[in-house]
């Protein structure tokens, strides 16, 4: 009863709005596959594609790979920057394929224009660091043998050295407008992330077959191949 109610339902694949999505759009169109409906405009969840076995469902970044570990998705596109930190609570839990390398950026350490960061490292200052990035910031600044104290938070995170509460962040750069907006800067890397294809691994078992072709052709939009 199972396994026929899996060959009638679509595959499901994963995706948060904006960036990720708008970049994921041009590997599904090389695939052969189009979304009509225009997300900007559109509240659905679910999303059909021109293609009756593959549906979409808007969920946020963060929770693309839960969606997908737990079977409510089959496949997902997320960045590495969210898989680090899902992997920590959950290690070995989802298949990871395919790095797209879509929505490239950086997680970087910032810090206050006027703040000398290097120099509070050297002299071994106990600094605070604000990040949703909680795993990434602490291997960061263990491996630096640094002590820092993590205050997570989970949007805003340039407002935190403005208002006293951290010393210095640990969150995504893309162009760096936002940074210098609220004048903040760069001063060290942590890692680069891209997005990567996701799968889910009972379904890679019991659904190959409609899985694998979907699989090879974002690794060939992607360049993968």
């Amino acid at each position: 009863m199972i396994a026929r109610l899996q060959e009638r339902t679509p595959i499901t694949l994963a995706l948060s709005k904006g960036r990720i999505f708008d970049e994921t759009l041009p590997l599904l169109e090389n695939a052969g596959i189009q979304v009509d409906e225009d997300l900007e405009r559109s509240r659905r969840l679910i999303v059909a594609t021109s293609d009756p076995d593959l549906r979409i469902i808007i969920v946020r970044a963060s929770d693309v790979p839960t969606y997908v570990q737990y079977g409510a998705a089959d496949v997902g596109v997320a960045g590495k920057d969210v898989l680090n930190e899902h992997e920590v609570l959950h290690p070995g839990g989802l298949y990871q394929p395919i790095d797209l390398g879509i929505a490239r950026c950086r997680l970087c350490v910032a810090a206050p224009a006027g703040f000398d960061y290097q120099g509070a490292v050297y002299q071994g200052a106990r600094l605070r660091v604000a990040t949703k990035y909680v795993q990434a910031a602490r291997e960061h600044f263990a491996a630096k043998g640094m002590h820092v104290d993590i205050i997570k938070l989970y949007g805003s995170m340039e407002l935190a050295p403005l208002v006293g509460l951290a010393d210095a962040i640990v969150d995504l750069v893309s162009t760096g407008s936002t940074l210098r907006a609220n004048q903040l800067v760069a001063v060290e890397e942590v890692a680069e992330i891209s997005s990567r294809l996701i799968v889910n691994r009972a379904a890679l078992k019991t659904r190959r077959e409609r899985l694998q072709p979907l699989l090879d052709a974002f690794g060939r939009a992607s360049g993968s191949e």
